[in-house]
């Protein structure tokens, strides 16, 4: 039975599971109303999960290091592993997953991962931690994927902190890979995007190169629900089912990404992939601010 570890102050009461280290459910308090989508599994049955340590899909469905290929599938194994969890307090509780035997066949390095929630007025912040304690150096992309309850995706609109344009690449959808040679630009109103029903028939808007550190979501009828801050992020994904009917928008801070179309060179060589020698350690956090 799947066990989750209950936070709460006078403004939000969240909910993290041990499966996958996920945050399942962000109440509103003040507002009364569920602001984290309900996985509900007739339209995508996650509510934010956790990728690592790959972030989106490979070219062809492996990957290459020192000459040898990997499979692997799509967004890593982590959000579908379950995490012990390591420390609890009134306001945080952390999360620990260890590479084994397992995880090996298909990833062959030494890590830890730890991911911490913490709660603080209307804030949810969520930190990771990598550690090498192996012996060569660690490869690894990693992001979040949260999904927020909107009322209908059709008029919502999304804020970029008083930007006038962003550069957006899309996704090929044929070959699951960013077409990183065709960016488009993302023309803004006031630093702000509204969203229609085809606005994701191209999968994920795409941002890259430390575009995007904050974006607000509003719902159709203009109700501010939540800001992310992620002054970390290399890039930002926004996503929904193509077709403009299921109730929830995704805001995603990434650290690395899915494959360029055609790349088939060695890990090391993946877009923004990062390194780790043995004995380091990684530390980035992201927020949620609800209401605002």
């Amino acid at each position: 039975m799947t066990q989750t570890r209950l936070l709460e102050n006078e403004e939000l009461k969240i909910q993290v599971s041990d499966d996958g280290a996920e945050l399942c459910s962000v109440y509103d308090k003040k507002r009364k109303r569920e602001a984290l989508w309900t996985a509900d599994p007739k339209v995508w049955a996650r509510h934010a999960p956790v990728l690592f340590p790959f972030v989106g899909k490979v070219n062809g469905g492996f990957y290459t290091y020192e000459g040898k290929q990997y499979p692997m599938g799509q967004h890593g194994f982590a959000r579908d592993s379950k995490f012990e969890c390591v420390e609890e307090g009134t306001d945080f509780v952390t999360h620990r997953l260890v590479s084994d035997e397992e995880s090996r066949k298909v990833y062959p390095f030494d890590f830890v991962l730890e991911i911490t929630h913490k709660i603080r007025k209307n804030c949810v912040t969520v930190e990771w931690k990598v550690e090498n304690p192996g012996k060569k150096t660690l490869y690894f992309s990693i992001g979040g994927h949260p999904g927020f309850c909107v009322t209908r995706q059709e008029g919502c609109r999304l804020f970029f902190d008083g930007q006038d344009s962003l550069e957006r690449v899309s996704i090929n959808l044929d070959a699951a890979a960013v077409d990183a040679e065709h960016p488009e630009v993302l023309k803004l109103e006031d630093g702000t995007y509204p969203v229609d029903a085809h606005t994701f028939d191209k999968d994920a808007l795409i941002f890259d190169h430390g575009q995007v550190k904050k974006v607000g979501l509003a719902d159709c009828d203009g109700t501010k629900l939540v800001t992310l801050v992620c002054p970390d992020a290399l890039s930002v994904g926004i996503w929904a089912p193509a077709g403009g009917k299921a109730p929830f928008i995704c805001l995603e801070p990434w650290i690395g990404r899915c494959d360029n179309m055609g790349f088939q060179g060695e890990l090391k060589d993946k877009f923004d992939e990062q390194s780790l020698e043995p004995g380091k350690s990684f530390r980035t956090a992201y927020e949620i601010l609800i209401g605002e």
